[in-house]
């Protein structure tokens, strides 16, 4: 009876011991599909001794200085040209982790008042983005469009001023980009981020009157401070995040609206 009371204790001694074991992992990320795709993830790295919490905002500023202040271990929610932006307007110092690319979401211009941009007025009301990365980015799909041309096409954070020729005189309206779903109904063409638009129940695919290619420069990354990015619970979360049925689960998921880019 006392070998059986102590193997008892043992086992119990030892499930203790692993649950202790278990490195907790917070990360902030955008709900969709950022916080989806992590929250997906959560049972493989708890099978690897990683307790993933995943945390959700809702703008672009606190994921970063969360992270930066050391409350969150890592974020995902932010392509490089935004993270590159941010730290030189901050002066902060985050990085992308090693193999830390995870999805493309291609970026699309939405209208409620016109269903071809060939309707598009003269003096048209164009709202964008008013981060330099993703503002810069949504001139650059308007100049593929052949709404406008920049006075450096090869520049990612071109603002309205950078503008060279902007032959239908369009009118532009700088919004934080979660506020631009809501600002359709006041402007004749906005720019969205797909995270927002997908939020906002407007299907990318469907819905957009032109959107960025799979080829899109703007992948999603997992960041980090530089004293974190090697750490292998880190690394253990990119690794869940290249599976295969990660691949899966975002393609049956958002349907072209997010892109695996692994």
């Amino acid at each position: 009876m006392f070998k059986k009371t102590l193997s008892v204790l043992a086992v119990a001694a030892l499930a203790v011991s692993a649950h202790a074991a278990d490195v907790v992992l917070k990360v902030a990320a955008s709900p969709v599909p950022h916080a989806e795709i992590l929250n997906f993830i959560k049972p493989k790295l708890k099978a690897e001794g990683v307790d993933l919490q995943v945390r959700e905002f809702s703008d672009y500023i606190q994921p970063n200085a969360a992270v930066e202040d050391k409350q969150l271990d890592a974020n995902f929610f932010q392509h490089q040209p935004y993270l590159d932006s941010y730290n030189k307007d901050r002066k902060s110092s985050l990085v992308q982790v090693p193999n830390g690319k995870v999805h493309v979401e291609p970026f699309g211009a939405y209208s409620s008042k016109i269903k071809n941009i060939k309707d598009l007025k003269d003096g048209a009301t164009v709202a964008i983005p008013n981060d330099p990365s993703n503002g810069g980015r949504a001139l650059l799909l308007l100049q593929k469009n052949g709404l406008l041309e920049l006075k450096d096409a090869s520049k990612l954070t071109s603002t309205p001023l950078d503008i060279a020729k902007n032959p239908k005189k369009l009118k532009f309206k700088e919004l934080e980009a979660p506020l631009l779903p809501r600002a359709l109904g006041d402007v004749d063409l906005a720019l969205i981020n797909t995270n927002y638009a997908i939020e906002a129940k407007l299907n990318p695919t469907k819905d957009a009157l032109f959107i960025e290619g799979a080829d899109s420069p703007y992948t999603n990354i997992i960041a980090a401070r530089a004293d974190r990015a090697n750490d292998e619970a880190i690394a253990k979360l990119t690794r869940a995040l290249h599976g295969d049925d990660v691949k899966k689960f975002i393609l049956d998921k958002y349907k072209g609206a997010v892109v695996p880019a692994f």
